[in-house]
């Protein structure tokens, strides 16, 4: 089991911990890592493992069960129970950051306006979309979110995060936004993240602290994916 450090500090950096377990091709099992493994739309994080004077780049990060994997490039695999020294690359986690918050305030206007649900969603550092349960989307519409979305960043609106049994948290109303829930029923706890004010639902990736460090927000394209599924493409400013 990994104790997922980016659940509850999206801003740590660099950690130590343990190897617990090395697999095929050098991939390794630490007992702690801040490195988030993927999901939700969001891309595995990148950065560095060290010991002494051996170094292994991590190129991908992926979740088994309870267990986070680190591919590893570089140095022979560590040993199980040596300790290593992690480093983020920081400047494109921080990236996805800005981003993942900045697809939360486009759902959450788009939930609070117009009652759409989400279909679908993906992003990379600084660019996102979004699927909608939209019959018909227009030029004008898609201007009018913008401003809403980009009055929501202006607003530096606080984003707090809180680890819920699984009881409790289904107990908020509209928690999962998504058209399906894809929380498994084995899942005992969930991760919500609130933009005071504006959204709160269920969600396991990282995001900034508030809302104006996501920065200038634009749509630069939508379309249809069929009917009553329309697409957002936004992108952020560098």
């Amino acid at each position: 089991m990994t104790d997922l450090i980016f659940q509850t500090d999206s801003y740590q950096k660099t950690f130590i911990a343990t190897v617990t377990h090395v697999g095929d091709e050098g991939s390794i099992a630490l007992d702690r890592s801040v490195f988030y493994p993927g999901g939700g739309g969001q891309p595995c994080d990148n950065g560095e493992l060290t010991a002494g004077e051996q170094c292994w780049q991590v190129p991908k990060v992926r979740r088994h069960g309870t267990t986070v994997w680190h591919s590893l490039q570089g140095d022979a695999p560590p040993l199980v129970g040596q300790k290593v020294r992690g480093m983020l690359d920081w400047p494109r986690r921080f990236q996805l950051m800005r981003t993942h918050t900045a697809m939360h305030i486009l759902c959450g206007v788009v939930w609070r306006d117009y009652g759409a649900s989400v279909t679908g969603g993906n992003m990379q550092p600084l660019r996102g979309r979004m699927d909608f349960e939209f019959e018909t989307m227009r030029a004008e519409l898609v201007q009018e979110i913008e401003q809403k979305i980009n009055v929501e960043v202006a607003a530096a609106r606080d984003v707090r995060v809180k680890i819920l049994p699984r009881t409790e948290a289904f107990q908020i109303p509209d928690l999962i936004r998504t058209k399906n829930n894809l929380l498994p029923e084995a899942i005992a706890e969930v991760r919500t993240v609130e933009i005071v004010g504006l959204d709160l639902q269920a969600d396991g990736g990282t995001h900034v602290a508030n809302s104006a460090e996501v920065g200038a927000i634009r749509v630069v394209d939508y379309k249809s994916k069929g009917k009553n599924n329309k697409r957002i493409i936004v992108e952020i400013d560098g």
